[in-house]
């Protein structure tokens, strides 16, 4: 089975697990992941496309300060993800947390691949997630370990929504009485994997929200870096995994 043939089966598989749930009005209780049916390729043995360059910004760090996203989407393999830091969706933010802590607590095992690795978490409401309520919330998830987790917000909404476009994470608009812009509702869960270059290399969405696919993917990015080097060093050739 090709790379891109399995991608397509365990999304089909885990859509149908989820839709085989409970109905609708029963409390789902704690998320977590639904049974992957396949076994991921290991690293190294297929190439992720690149799927577009992330454009620069300008959002709020936890202390107020005006930070480039370009300086947490380049330099280190980045996994993304838009969240809200009061949300209680079982299969929303919190699910998204402890996929994200669980692919961290992976990576960081290994000692060579963590500091290349970092977390990064942007606001969806900047009217209620201020730098210092990002800052609370980082201090939680992210503590003091490797990989690194930044956690970012942005002034206004005005500022964020150009990033949200430039993903293709849709939202809907909450806006005040007078018609601007106050918060965004009701984003589609979606993490995005970018290379050191600044370069989605993949998305994903709550069927992919897999550890061992996202570990493995971060391990085929390392892998390519290294070979990337290795080339610059040698001269040699850039063998490339089919899918």
């Amino acid at each position: 089975m090709s790379y891109l043939s399995w991608r397509i089966a365990a999304a089909v598989s885990v859509a149908l697990t989820l839709s085989a749930g409970a109905p609708a009005a029963v409390d789902p209780g704690v998320a977590s992941p639904p049974r992957l049916e396949f076994t991921p390729p290991a690293p190294g043995s297929y190439a992720l496309q690149r799927i577009q360059p992330v454009r620069d910004a300008v959002l709020l760090d936890p202390s107020g300060r005006a930070t480039h996203l370009a300086a947490v989407t380049t330099a280190k393999i980045t996994l993304l993800t838009f969240f809200y830091t009061y949300c209680a969706d079982p299969l929303g933010c919190p699910f998204a947390y402890r996929t994200l802590s669980e692919v961290r607590r992976v990576i960081r095992a290994d000692a060579a691949l963590a500091p290349r690795v970092r977390f990064a978490s942007v606001s969806l409401d900047p009217g209620t997630d201020t730098p210092e309520a990002i800052g609370r919330y980082r201090d939680m998830v992210a503590g003091s370990s490797t990989p690194e987790w930044q956690v970012l917000t942005a002034a206004s909404v005005r500022q964020l929504l150009p990033v949200l476009e430039d993903f293709g994470q849709d939202v809907s608009i909450e806006r005040a009485a007078d018609g601007s812009a106050r918060r965004t509702v009701h984003h589609m869960l979606k993490m995005f994997l970018i290379d050191a270059g600044g370069e989605v290399r993949e998305i994903y969405t709550l069927a992919y929200l897999q550890p061992a696919v996202i570990a493995n993917d971060i391990r085929t990015l390392y892998l390519e870096e290294i070979a990337a080097v290795r080339v610059r060093v040698s001269g040699a050739p850039i063998r490339s995994a089919r899918r």
